[in-house]
């Protein structure tokens, strides 16, 4: 059984969560509203204030799309009361990030500026000019978007430099050794 997959999901106060044929859920809440189309042959069950996901059998395809499926519902449901949010951090001599309006510009040592304009659903706020929040309520767009603005420009392993996550680790390597011939 999947130890992920058979926990139930509490649907808190001030979420409306609702079934439809075929999967299709829809979600709710004070922060905005989420609606997915989910696997079909995973059953998914109200009871209460409780959402149960079971599968139908023990063949991998369904074992795979158990844990899946209550994640996606899970995420859904923490997406629209707390939201989700992720912080770039801009590292470098001479690079920024400016906002205006739903526009990003980012200065990151090329011969022009790059610009870069945010998802619906999606918000990117600039503190300082080196800090990027991402923030939203849908799990994958915050993350995507976040991934789009790192690969402008992602950090170099010699001296950091370019735009990283603010948890990530940079693993630095040496530079070159000077030896003499």
């Amino acid at each position: 059984m999947s130890r992920i997959g058979k926990m139930p999901i509490e649907i808190p106060a001030g979420v409306d969560f609702k079934l439809e044929e075929g999967n299709f859920v829809t979600v709710k809440g004070p922060k905005g509203t989420l609606t997915r189309r989910l696997v079909t042959e995973i059953d998914i069950a109200i009871d209460g204030g409780v959402i149960k996901v079971t599968r139908p059998n023990d063949l991998k395809k369904f074992r795979s799309l158990h844990g899946l499926t209550r994640t996606l519902i899970s995420n859904m449901i923490v997406g629209v009361t707390t939201g989700y949010q992720k912080t770039l951090n801009i590292v470098g001599t001479g690079y920024r990030a400016a906002k205006s309006g739903n526009k990003l510009t980012l200065t990151l040592g090329y011969s022009h500026p790059v610009e870069m304009t945010d998802p619906d659903g999606v918000e990117a706020t600039v503190e300082g000019n080196t800090t990027i929040h991402v923030s939203g309520i849908d799990k994958e767009k915050v993350g995507q978007y976040a991934a789009d603005i790192r690969a402008k420009r992602p950090p170099e392993p010699y001296k950091g430099k370019g735009i990283k996550y603010s948890t990530e680790r940079i693993r630095r390597k040496a530079g070159k050794s000077g030896k003499k011939v």
